[in-house]
């Protein structure tokens, strides 16, 4: 029985002299009280406890000790009481002292309470301004790699490159005779062969959507600059729409259509633009047809695409890549990981 209540006292003691009673290493004054260190209690006012530094520092001072042990100990025992001072002196730290000797279990608040005082001062709007510059830049070298990454590809693919070496010998670019006083390596006019043919991809290619050229005009920055003035642009654009088209009634016109459909497609610019494959209606060459069926009429839309997906569910059936990929997932598709007991 003596053996448990001598466990249960050293137990006690643990917590008088744990940082959760109050204190904490690196806090404020460390594991001592800041109001001791000056001799005075919470309830001083600013006047007592300047006076209880001025006290105290001027008991301490190190010009008042000798040399050796004695000033390093004066020297310590002043920097802890002008510490205790600088905290208690400041409303808003003796705030958050306070509040650690009021709630010292939450470790974390006081830490965050004691930190953020510290912490740089930092114009939002500074941060802000560089967050955007950051994500532009970001933004603007992505669609340049898109932009690369594009013409790479035509440059290799045998279609458009078997094309533009066409316009390049056409315009005496390429394929001359050389000059006996050309000292260029075989390598190197191969090279410049290279560059030529991918500028004239670059200026004969019309590509658009996602991989177009980059424009300054389209980085977020820029977008912001200009939102005032693409805004004004859709409120005039709108009220047009809603004078000529729900109030006068007038029939669209082949502009409207188009936009229409490519609202119901749920298209952006860049895909209308881009992906004839996903959006067939971008294709040139089956305009008529679609305008033919007067897709921008909702009911006339929604019949159309449930067609499409019937067809598309047919060619899927079809397919034996798609069969086999059905009796994959029948079987019980990808291995799954487990853990635990076999």
């Amino acid at each position: 029985m003596a053996h448990i209540c001598g466990v249960k006292m050293i137990f006690f003691l643990l917590l008088l002299v744990s940082p959760s009673y109050g204190f904490l290493e690196g806090l404020y004054c460390g594991l001592e009280n800041c109001y001791e260190i000056l001799g005075v209690t919470r309830d001083a006012s600013r006047g007592e406890i300047t006076k209880g530094y001025r006290k105290l520092a001027k008991k301490w001072h190190p010009d008042m000790a000798g040399k050796g042990e004695e000033k390093e100990e004066f020297t310590k025992m002043f920097q802890k009481i002008a510490n205790a001072y600088e905290i208690l002196r400041d409303d808003e730290q003796r705030e958050n002292y306070n509040y650690m000797l009021d709630n010292p279990d939450e470790h974390l608040a006081n830490y965050y309470r004691y930190y953020r005082r510290y912490a740089p001062k930092v114009d939002i709007r500074i941060v802000i301004a560089v967050s955007l510059t950051i994500i532009s830049a970001i933004q603007y070298w992505g669609a340049w790699n898109n932009y690369n990454t594009a013409i790479n590809y035509l440059c290799k693919e045998p279609k458009y490159r078997i094309q533009a070496v066409g316009i390049a010998k056409a315009e005496g670019l390429i394929g001359q005779k050389r000059d006996r006083k050309d000292k260029r390596t075989k390598e190197e006019i191969r090279n410049e062969e290279e560059e030529i043919i991918k500028k004239v991809i670059e200026e004969k290619m019309d590509i658009r959507g996602g991989y177009s050229k980059p424009d300054i005009k389209d980085i977020l920055w820029i977008q912001l600059i200009l939102s005032p003035y693409y805004l004004v642009q859709y409120l005039i654009w709108f009220a047009r729409w809603v004078w000529r088209f729900w109030i006068r009634r007038e029939e669209y016109g082949e502009e409207e259509k188009l936009y229409l459909i490519k609202k119901y497609l749920k298209a952006s610019r860049s895909q209308w633009e881009a992906s004839p494959v996903l959006f067939p209606l971008a294709k040139e060459e089956n305009f008529d047809e679609y305008m033919r069926k007067e897709l921008w009429i909702k009911d006339n839309f929604n019949a159309w695409k449930q067609e499409k997906e019937e067809e598309m569910k047919a060619k899927l059936a079809e397919s034996a890549r798609y069969k086999s990929f059905r009796r994959y997932m029948k079987k019980g598709g990808p291995g799954q990981m487990t853990f635990g007991p076999e």
